[in-house]
């Protein structure tokens, strides 16, 4: 009978031990798991602040444009009816024809200059844009890398 109790004990050993083994690699597995939820949840929340600091310098740039669209536009105008008046009020058809052919190039070198400038302004604001995700994608590689090693 001795025996008998001896396997015994050493069978719920062995089984405490499994038990207890196992207990401590299921935790281990859990806390692990846990870290690397944390680490995506935190390039999450990155990538959210990232996403609204471009959208804001976004709507910042596209106002900006806008404006100098409208006083682009607004300039436009009173040129085009002061160059109107000119003509009108000319002695001559050559002074009309001189009052069209100089508000026409001005006008175009006016288009010119502003298509330039918003051009400027566009490639600013998307640039400004683009900044807030710039690393995002390292800062991904480095979260898997991390999660990976731990």
């Amino acid at each position: 009978m001795s025996k008998a109790k001896t396997a015994g004990e050493k069978a719920t050993a062995t089984a405490e031990s499994a038990l207890e083994n196992g207990a401590a690699a299921l935790k281990t597995g859990l806390e692990k798991a846990l870290k690397g939820y944390d680490a995506f949840v935190g390039y999450g929340k990155d990538t959210a602040d990232a996403v609204t600091k471009s959208a804001t310098v976004a709507g910042k740039g596209m106002e900006s444009i806008n404006s100098e669209i409208y006083s682009y536009s607004k300039q436009s105008i009173e040129d085009a009816v002061s160059a109107t008046k000119a003509v009108m009020g000319s002695k001559s058809v050559h002074e009309a024809f001189e009052f069209q052919s100089d508000f026409a190039k001005s006008a175009f070198e006016a288009y010119v200059a502003e298509l330039s400038k918003i051009t400027e302004l566009s490639t600013a604001a998307t640039k400004d844009a683009f900044a807030p995700f710039k690393g995002r994608v390292q800062a991904w590689l480095d979260t898997v890398q991390s999660v990976r090693v731990a």
